[in-house]
């Protein structure tokens, strides 16, 4: 078991199997020195737990769980590609989309959640520039979406 996942144990979580694709693309690419991920959804056991939107049906605190989920989802697409997540250099960039209510605007809060479990996980690599972007509706009516850069380290 590597660092991260005995981290992740030691939170009392596990890494989850890959999110298959729900449309034409990879879970995570890697280019360079680089891993992109797609998009992930805060998907459990292949399916949603919540749908809606933020503000309306679902409310921060749920989406910033959510928003965990999401990171851990894209912590498993990562590592689908370099198989070891002790190769991460560090998380440089989170891009963060929340299915708003038309009054809702704590956006940042929502993603804090994924901020804060990179941070967590990772320590300092797990600190990263970010954007947190209010949406009108995301895949499958998701309240959160959340895809990361990481820089890895050769193999």
């Amino acid at each position: 078991m590597s660092a991260v996942e005995s981290r992740l144990a030691e939170l009392g979580l596990t890494l989850p199997d890959v999110v298959p694709p729900l449309a034409a693309y990879q879970p995570a690419v890697q280019s360079g020195s680089h891993v992109y991920t797609a998009g992930q959804l805060p998907m459990v056991d292949g399916k949603l737990p919540v749908t809606g939107k933020v503000g309306a049906e679902v409310t921060a605190d749920e989406a910033k769980e959510l928003a965990r989920t999401c990171a851990l989802n894209a912590l498993a697409a990562v590592k689908s590609v370099v198989g070891d997540l002790d190769r991460i250099a560090r998380v440089v960039k989170v891009v963060g989309f929340v299915a708003s209510a038309s009054d809702f605007t704590g956006q940042p809060g929502v993603l804090n959640g994924a901020s804060e479990l990179l941070a967590e996980v990772l320590g300092d690599k797990g600190v990263h520039a970010r954007s947190a972007v209010g949406v009108a509706v995301l895949p499958l009516d998701a309240p959160v979406e959340v895809e990361i850069l990481v820089e890895v380290t050769e193999a």
